[in-house]
């Protein structure tokens, strides 16, 4: 089963294929989408949560499927086309250490991996690294035979580049949540300190991850300035099992406009397509 959580237009409408732009991002988790004008406007933006986290490309190729049959929206010509892989299949690599020759050793340590994976990477120019990942080439090529041509990427290249251009000289311990993963980005100085990816069933497991990584960076619990974004709000167990712990907490909320005529979704949700 799909649910489609929200799905809003701002009143102006994008004539010009020309001007039009869309942005996909999909998990095993759910499917969500935002067109833009040529300044990056968002003009719409729709949400659609699986009602279980699935557990292959394969079935969230047909998820994706069924959502492309309905939604209209998604039939239009586009100017161009940007996806955005969000999965656990990355790792990080400074440039100094990188060898695109090598790169599916990268990938070893923390990922399984098989024969017939493609592995790709994004360039972190701003933080002069390399993000190494699996895309899900079965989904890559049902879009291409949708929309032609499109820009992919890793959904934590788009994080940390937003996270870290918002960086100050004060240390922040940022927590993107999903469904069933969450990732963890510490920065301070403009700089990256920490990220990692974390997958999870419980609120148990949940609050186990975060505390392990405030405790191996020696970081204060009462002192750590804790900061949500994406799938949590105040009413939820994770939030309350985090308040238990931890009292600096507060929200990450993205100025997009679309979030003036919308109040069914939180500033901080979609941080990724809408931050």
């Amino acid at each position: 089963m799909i649910k489609q959580l929200v799905k809003k237009k701002i009143t102006k409408h994008i004539e010009d294929t020309s001007k039009r732009k869309l942005s996909i991002q999909f998990s095993l988790d759910g499917f969500s989408f935002c067109t833009s004008n040529a300044s990056d406007e968002v003009a719409e933006f729709s949400s659609y949560v699986f009602e279980k986290s699935v557990n292959s490309p394969e079935l969230i190729l047909k998820k994706l499927q069924e959502i492309f049959k309905t939604e209209k929206s998604l039939q239009n010509d586009f100017e161009s086309v940007t996806v955005i892989h969000q999965n656990n299949l990355s790792t990080l690599v400074p440039n100094q250490y990188f060898k695109e020759d090598s790169i599916a050793s990268y990938l070893k340590y923390s990922v399984k991996t098989i024969a017939t994976d493609l592995i790709v990477f994004d360039d972190l120019e701003f933080m002069d690294t390399k993000n190494v990942y699996i895309p899900y080439v079965n989904i890559n090529n049902f879009l291409f035979q949708n929309f032609g041509e499109f820009e992919f990427k890793h959904h934590s290249s788009i994080l940390l580049e937003k996270l870290i251009t918002k960086s100050d000289d004060s240390l922040k311990f940022y927590i993107n949540i999903s469904q069933s993963t969450f990732d963890i980005v510490v920065t301070k100085d403009s700089k990256l300190l920490f990220y990692n990816i974390f997958d999870y069933q419980t609120k148990e497991d949940f609050i186990y991850y975060i505390l392990f990584t405030l405790e191996q960076l020696e970081l204060n619990t009462e002192e750590t300035n804790v900061i949500l974004l994406g799938d949590i709000e105040e009413s939820s167990e994770k939030y309350q099992i985090l308040y238990t712990y931890i009292r600096n907490i507060q929200f990450l909320n993205a100025t997009n406009a679309i979030f003036n005529a919308q109040e069914e979704i939180s500033k901080h949700s979609n941080f990724i397509l809408l931050g």
